[in-house]
């Protein structure tokens, strides 16, 4: 049998090599489910969830990149940003990723053979542009094809995928030189590209280009063969049809329309701030706090903050389906408010006091303590739930133009926090992570006041909220 049988009206038929031999579904007339219910949730969470962690090794690879390479891969993820959301819209998600993977395993090649320095610029700008398409596609992608009581857990394994990445790139890079380590960094691509042959596209993508069986069969092999998917064909399609996105072009000009702005608000303005809290700045100083504090290994520091992110996006990935968004949202920011005041107050105290004495100390291993609660704050909200957020609330007719700008947008602050942290942390440490503070201080307002709950809810219903 051929992946795609002509039907009589002409257009592939994407759903009979998903089935299994002796089952057979059919719209028009289906037959009675032989399996409880609880067995169809069962299996359309291991149907996602497989789909999930093939798409996740593209976040993986993100975590290689941005824990060896600085500034001139955020430039790269820049422009891979501003492309991300068309690339998504007009080939599709799995499209955007085979594509995403392609300029990233280049990128390693041309850095592990480097014979100067221009293959290691040229290396880091391709890692980056790829990483800028998968910053935007991989959240989009888990959000339009996860139920809705599971998207808040799957859609965070994202960023867990990233710390995964940040911190096998610590781990490894102990036992093996740079060379070789950025071969290692292609493995994640090199399994991505076969691995998006055996998922099905978004549902939701495929109902928006028109390709109304591919849509229904995408969400059925989703859901399970034996699932009722009724209800939620239904009301994707009833969402389509209150909006002109099929297969119309848009334009920033339709970013200004009034009803978009609150969206567009929440969705740019979380992962701004994402970046402006400080997060990299604080990285980028945690080796000399260790040090201030006696920790004159860097590598065991870094492996060390290289775990805790991974253990606490965990505990979020876990959490965000059970008490919610917004108050993860809020929590963290108010925890990394009081990191960032711990860790500037013992920098401002430590210029009044000799070096050789025992407050000193102290004060050396308060602001460790201020580093490690930070980054676990971060991991429990920050981190995960922006780019979450950004896929949920996001209309589906302006999804690519405004994802590409939200991309943009955080990648662009990303660039800003980590060329400025060395200018900055050398006119005033403390002075430093106070202007940081005040940024984390504001989100938990921003999260107060504008950012919905969207926890067990549809995406439709999300987005039919803000009309």
């Amino acid at each position: 049998m051929s992946f795609r049988e002509e039907t009589d009206d002409g257009r592939g038929d994407l759903r009979k090599p998903f089935l299994h031999t002796g089952s057979w579904y059919r719209m028009g007339s289906r037959q009675s489910s032989l399996m409880s219910s609880s067995q169809v949730i069962r299996d359309s969470s291991v149907s996602v969830l497989a789909c999930v962690l093939i798409v996740a090794l593209g976040p993986i690879q993100f975590g290689f990149t941005f824990s060896l390479f600085g500034s001139l891969s955020n430039v790269g993820a820049m422009v891979g940003a501003i492309a991300s959301g068309q690339i998504a819209e007009y080939i599709g998600r799995k499209g955007s990723l085979m594509i995403a993977a392609i300029p990233n395993i280049i990128g390693w090649l041309a850095i592990s053979f480097a014979k100067d320095p221009s293959f290691l610029y040229m290396g880091r700008l391709l890692e980056g542009f790829g990483v800028g398409i998968i910053s935007y596609t991989v959240p989009v992608y888990i959000a339009e094809i996860a139920p809705q009581n599971l998207r808040g857990g799957l859609g965070s394994v994202n960023q867990l995928a990233v710390t995964i990445g940040i911190m096998l790139s610590y781990l490894l890079g102990l036992f093996v030189n740079w060379r070789l380590l950025a071969v290692i960094g292609i493995l994640p691509c090199l399994v991505l590209i076969p691995g998006l042959f055996f998922i099905p596209e978004s549902p939701r993508w495929l109902a928006k280009m028109g390709l109304t069986e591919d849509f229904e069969t995408s969400l059925q092999v989703l859901r399970g063969f034996d699932a009722d998917i009724t209800v939620e064909v239904n009301e994707i399609k009833r969402s389509l049809a209150s909006s002109t996105s099929r297969r119309t072009a848009v334009r920033f000009a339709d970013l200004k329309q009034r009803r978009y702005w609150l969206p567009l608000m929440i969705g740019i303005g979380l992962l701004c701030l994402q970046q402006l809290s400080g997060t990299n700045g604080v990285i980028f100083y945690s080796s000399n706090i260790f040090q201030s504090a006696g920790i004159s290994s860097s590598n065991a520091a870094t492996c060390g903050v290289g775990a805790i992110q991974v253990i606490a996006t965990a505990i979020a990935t876990w959490l965000v389906d059970k008490t919610g968004r917004r108050i993860l949202l809020i929590v963290s920011s108010t925890g990394m408010a009081v990191s960032l005041l711990l860790i500037s107050v013992s920098f401002f105290l430590k210029g009044f006091v000799s070096e050789d004495s025992s407050v000193y100390a102290i004060l050396g291993i308060l602001s460790v303590v201020g580093v490690m609660c930070m980054i676990v704050c971060f991991s429990l909200g920050m981190g995960p739930i922006p780019w979450l957020i950004m896929s949920e609330i996001l209309p589906i007719k302006i999804k690519g133009l405004a994802g590409s700008v939200a991309t943009l947008a955080n990648w662009f602050c990303s660039w800003v926090i980590t060329a400025t942290a060395p200018l900055l942390l050398d006119w005033s440490s403390g002075g430093t992570f106070i202007a940081y503070m005040a940024m984390s201080a504001f989100t938990v307002a921003f999260v107060s006041i504008w950012v919905p709950e969207t926890k067990g809810k549809t995406l439709e219903e999300i987005q039919f909220s803000f009309r």
